[in-house]
C-alpha cells in the first residue's frame, strides 16, 4: 500500500506540473496585458514599466513560470489582477459552495443513473430498455445551459417552487439536478452495459441454478461487480465538477469557484484562472486515487500495485 501511494504521489506531482505548465503557456499567449488591467489611467510609462517588473512580466516566460511555481510550493497562488486580493483566499472562500454542489450533483446522478441502468439491463432488448436509453441519450446530449434554463423557467419562474438563485439548501436543488441529468445519463448507460456483461457470467447462472431469488442475484452478486466502473466515473466527476460547473453556477448565481472562473475569464484575470485550474487538477487526482482505494474494498480480487 505504501509503495502504491508513493508511486501515485509521484505521478500525481508530474500531472500537476504538466497541467500548470500547459495552462501557464496558454495564458501567456492570450493577447492581453495584465498591466493595462491593473494600472490606473493616469499611470505614466515609468509607472507601467515598474509594475511590469514587479509582476515579473519583463522576464522570459520560463523564468515567469519558475517564479510562479516557487510561489505555489509555498502556498501562494498569486494576487488577482482585477480584485487585487490573494487568489488562494478567494478560492477558499468559494470552495465550500462548489463542494456542496458537487456532492449534491453526484447524489442526483446516482439517484437517476443507477436505477435506470438496472431497469434497462433487466429488460434488455425490450421497449422499456430502448425508452430508458433514449432518455439517457437525450440527457447526455442536451447542453447544460439549455437544461438549466428550462428547469429555471419551469420550477423557479413559472411554478415558483424553488428559489431562482443564491446559496442554501433549497437553492442547490436546481443546479444539482441540472448537473445530475447529464451525469445520470452517462451513469445509466454505463450501469446498463456493465450489468448486462456481469449477468452473462457463469457465477450468475450458478447462483440462479442454486435457487437464489432474483433480488439476491442482482443486488448481492451482480451489482457488486457491475458498480466498479461507476466508482471510477465518480472519481473523475469529482474533478469535473470542480472545474466544469462554470455555466451552471453562472445560470443559477451559485457562488462557487465555477462562477469565479467565469468572471476571471471575462476579466482575463490570469492568476485566478491558474489557481482554479490547479485546484480542479488536484481534485481530479484525489478523486481518482480515492476511487482506486475504494475498489478493493468492494471487490477483494483487485490488488493495488
Amino acid at each position: 500500500m505504501i509503495r502504491y501511494l508513493a508511486k501515485r504521489a509521484a505521478w500525481s506531482l508530474l500531472i500537476l506540473i504538466g497541467v500548470s505548465a500547459i495552462t501557464f503557456a496558454i495564458n501567456f499567449v492570450i493577447p492581453s496585458d495584465p498591466v493595462a488591467l491593473i494600472a490606473a489611467r493616469s499611470a505614466t510609462k515609468a509607472d507601467r514599466d515598474r509594475l511590469r517588473h514587479e509582476l515579473w512580466l519583463d522576464r522570459p516566460v520560463i523564468v515567469q513560470y519558475g517564479h510562479y511555481m516557487a510561489g505555489v510550493l509555498q502556498g501562494d497562488l498569486g494576487r488577482s489582477y482585477k480584485r487585487k486580493t490573494q487568489v488562494g483566499e478567494q478560492i477558499m472562500a468559494r470552495l465550500p459552495a462548489t463542494l456542496v454542489l458537487m456532492v449534491a450533483a453526484i447524489a442526483f446522478e446516482l439517484l437517476i443513473g443507477l436505477p435506470a441502468g438496472l431497469f434497462a439491463a433487466r429488460r434488455r432488448g425490450s421497449n422499456a430498455d430502448k425508452t430508458a436509453m433514449t432518455l439517457s441519450f437525450i440527457g447526455v446530449s442536451a447542453p447544460q445551459f439549455v437544461t438549466g434554463l428550462i428547469l429555471f423557467y419551469i420550477f423557479a419562474y413559472w411554478l415558483s417552487w424553488l428559489p431562482s438563485g443564491g446559496y442554501g439548501a433549497a437553492n442547490v436543488i436546481l443546479p444539482a439536478v441540472t448537473l445530475g441529468i447529464a451525469g445520470g445519463g452517462w451513469y445509466s448507460r454505463m450501469m446498463r452495459s456493465s450489468m448486462v456483461d456481469v449477468l452473462r457470467q457463469d457465477y450468475i447462472r450458478t447462483a440462479r441454478a442454486k435457487g437464489l431469488d432474483e433480488r439476491s442475484v442482482l443486488f448481492v452478486h451482480a451489482f457488486r461487480n457491475a458498480v466498479l466502473p461507476i466508482i471510477a466515473m465518480i472519481g473523475l466527476d469529482v474533478g469535473i465538477f470542480m472545474s466544469g460547473v462554470v455555466v451552471v453556477e453562472s445560470v443559477y448565481g451559485w457562488p462557487g469557484i465555477g462562477q469565479l472562473m467565469w468572471q476571471a475569464i471575462q476579466d482575463r484575470d490570469i492568476p485566478i484562472i491558474m489557481g482554479v485550474t490547479l485546484t480542479a487538477a488536484i481534485f481530479i487526482v484525489l478523486g481518482n486515487l480515492l476511487a482506486d482505494l475504494i475498489a478493493p474494498l468492494i471487490d477483494p480480487r483487485i490488488r493495488l500495485r
